[in-house]
């Protein structure tokens, strides 16, 4: 049970516009809603800040960068998620999909990936079960079909995972998003410090593991998927025929299409599009693909992602709230249409009955100031 509560003196961001109201809490649930002018007593007053439906995140890494803050360093899963999860909660988002990586390259030396995602999974359930988690956290399995371990993974994980997501990557070199492979060697450069003779091994490895494995391990990921009752998506779509592949499969989610021919083909097979939400604030792709802001100004865009800035989700939908002159819209991206892609009917909107995920931000310089988060009506920053 969660103490009644009430915000008032606040700009409601509801379906398709932007209101002065007061909100009502109690029970975890919205209760009611008064739209106009009156400042309520005994309620916060928000001095007309914004009030948002939290922020819902499909798909972000971020737990990785605090399970391994080195190479080769390694924190607990437990207290890697406890600080991810904080620091999520802070950004304002209320429900994540934990994007974690499932099929690994055991055999490829000092670029071994290593299986992590049971772990993280089982962890995330147990810190739920206990209530030591600020924010709803949903499991989103990165399905690499280009790996050694793909199938062997997937047979590990059962319902009590619960799995929400799964993507169907493949980074192979030559196609996808490492389409131009120059900006691939860029990266392993200067992630990895890669030699060339590093990164022609790498190539090799690479494209002959998807020769072995990459047709059996989609057929596996895809079957997974529908057993699980899973969201299925695609990932980094860049051809009409990549677009065919999704369609077949029945993909409701491409991620991050790396050329609008993709994303609009996207759109018309009715697969909502999301990108990057720190491709919007660069304004660019960091790996030369199209830029989120050209999808939006062709109207090929419906849902942000942090991706791998948990903290440029707010940020990038505010951007593109001014930038069309339409917060609702805006925010819209990273509520609304998230929530009703993954079936959640339960949030994303501001509305009675709804949980109480809520999010009060100020505009200082056009930037977002959170002033409080609220996920199923406890306050969590």
């Amino acid at each position: 049970m969660t103490k009644e509560f009430s915000l008032t003196n606040a700009r409601l961001i509801l379906d398709g516009e932007v209101s002065r109201g007061t909100i009502h809490v109690a029970d975890n649930l919205i209760v009611s809603i008064d739209l106009g002018e009156t400042i309520h007593t005994n309620a916060i007053d928000c001095g007309g800040d914004f009030l948002s439906p939290g922020l819902i995140e499909l798909h972000t890494d971020n737990l990785e960068r605090h399970r391994k803050p080195r190479p080769g360093v390694l924190q607990p899963m437990r207290d890697a998620l406890l600080a991810h999860d904080g620091e999520l909660a802070s950004t304002g988002i209320t429900t994540v999909f934990d994007a974690l990586r499932i099929g690994s390259v055991i055999s490829d030396g000092r670029n071994a990936y290593e299986p992590y995602a049971l772990e993280a999974a089982s962890t995330m359930r147990r810190l739920k079960e206990d209530n030591h988690l600020r924010i709803d956290h949903q499991v989103h399995l990165r399905a690499e079909v280009c790996s050694e371990t793909l199938a062997e993974e997937l047979e590990e994980f059962g319902p009590e995972q619960d799995i929400g997501i799964v993507s169907l990557m493949d980074h192979t070199p030559g196609q996808r998003q490492f389409r131009d492979t120059a900006q691939l060697i860029l990266y392993l450069k200067g992630k990895y410090g890669m030699s060339d003779t590093d990164i022609e091994q790498h190539f090799t490895n690479m494209r002959n593991l998807q020769d072995r494995h990459g047709s059996a391990h989609r057929k596996a990921t895809v079957a997974f998927a529908n057993a699980a009752g899973a969201v299925l998506a695609s990932h980094d779509d860049t051809t009409i025929d990549d677009v065919a592949q999704s369609r077949a499969v029945n993909c409701r989610l491409a991620e991050f299409p790396t050329t609008l021919e993709a994303a609009s083909e996207c759109n018309d097979a009715g697969i909502a599009v999301m990108m990057g939400a720190p491709n919007l604030m660069r304004g660019k792709s960091h790996s030369g693909n199209v830029s989120a802001a050209e999808l939006v100004s062709t109207g090929d865009l419906q849902i942000l992602s942090s991706d791998y800035i948990p903290s440029t989700l707010l940020r990038a939908a505010v951007k593109l709230g001014i930038m069309l002159d339409d917060m609702a819209a805006a925010m819209k991206m990273v509520t609304f249409t998230p929530a009703q892609v993954v079936g959640l009917d339960d949030r994303g909107r501001l509305a009675r009955g709804q949980r109480a995920d809520i999010l009060r931000f100020g505009l200082e310089e056009s930037q977002p100031i959170i002033r409080g988060v609220w996920s199923a009506g406890r306050q969590v920053a």
